[in-house]
């Protein structure tokens, strides 16, 4: 009987993420945290790569602009704090929730037909504050009910089935993919499904920092433009008003700043520097040491980096160490 040898198999062995951050405790460093980082200068080209930003990645909630801005070009009219709404992810605060309640009164829109998953407040505070005074998830205080009541607004106005619209094939959805894709300047490469239910497309974090810069460039008056805008003179709705997002919107005149889960973050300033990354392992705590030091690399100096980049680790309730930026 004749055997036929079996060729070995060469491993494809991913070229492995460089350290974006450490975790230093008691002058000890016990952890990294891996990712991949673009900036770009104002014309757009690549400044700096770390790691592999060419790579797809699932921008998460840094989409939401885009979102926003295809819902203005299917014609729904939101502007000022509503437009920012639209494109956030709002901490659950008062005045957010009062405002998701209000869009949904104004269009019609029942409260049950929005598709968030029941959820907490976003931020912290605010959500040992409303389990204190007895209150359960609800799909209004999920981060993304003002995304999601614009959504349904856009598709109450054009007559589109709202039961289906996040559904990849539905009008508006599709509408993203190409608000997305324009916006990157490259083909989505997967698409997969978000946190709060919506369709979702990876591209890469190159395609990410061109997005955020197309907003920030825009001519007046563009849909893209116009959710840039919005963002920038309401940050508070945005994020929150103990959010980094909105410190460095707040900070930084024409910054645009958005992050979004599993660690991923883009800014863009008025001059058309841009940013985009991610951490490999979607730790948050990375985050804020990571951004600090991209704006740092792009020329910028203003107390709020300070602000942003601190992340203190405890023990015993004193504070022995940081999470800080390794690049």
């Amino acid at each position: 009987m004749t055997t036929t040898a079996i060729p070995p198999v060469t491993p494809v062995i991913a070229p492995i993420p460089p350290v974006l951050a450490e975790v230093v405790r008691s002058g000890f460093v016990e952890g990294h945290h891996r990712g991949s980082l673009v900036l770009l200068a104002p014309d757009g080209s690549v400044e700096l790569a770390l790691g592999d930003p060419a790579a797809p990645v699932f921008p998460r909630s840094t989409a939401k602009p885009f979102q926003a801005a295809a819902v203005l070009r299917a014609g729904l009219d939101l502007a000022g704090e509503r437009l920012a709404l639209a494109a956030a992810s709002h901490s659950g605060e008062t005045f957010h929730l009062d405002l998701v309640r209000a869009m949904l009164a104004e269009f019609d829109i029942a409260l049950d037909e929005l598709r968030t998953p029941p959820d907490l407040p976003l931020d912290p505070a605010e959500a040992e504050r409303y389990l204190a005074a007895g209150r359960v998830r609800d799909k209004l205080t999920m981060n993304c009910s003002g995304k999601h009541a614009a959504m349904l607004a856009v598709c109450a106005r054009n007559g589109w089935d709202r039961a289906s619209y996040l559904d990849p094939a539905h009008p508006l959805q599709r509408l993203i993919s190409t608000e997305v894709e324009e916006a990157a300047g490259e083909r989505i490469a997967a698409v997969g499904t978000d946190g709060c239910g919506a369709p979702l497309m990876a591209i890469s974090l190159t395609g990410l920092a061109r997005s955020f810069r197309s907003l920030v460039v825009a001519e007046p008056g563009t849909p893209g433009r116009r959710v840039a805008d919005a963002m920038r003179a309401h940050p508070e709705y945005v994020a929150g008003t103990r959010r980094p997002d909105t410190w460095l919107m707040r900070a930084i005149p024409g910054a645009l700043s958005k992050m979004g889960a599993e660690a991923v973050q883009a800014v863009a300033l008025a001059d058309g520097r841009a940013l985009a990354f991610k951490i490999d392992d979607g730790a948050g705590r990375a985050l804020g040491p990571v951004l600090a030091r991209a704006l740092e690399l792009m020329g910028l100096r203003d107390e709020v980096m300070d602000r942003i980049g601190r992340v203190p680790l405890l023990g015993g309730g004193a504070e022995v160490g940081a999470v800080r930026a390794a690049f």
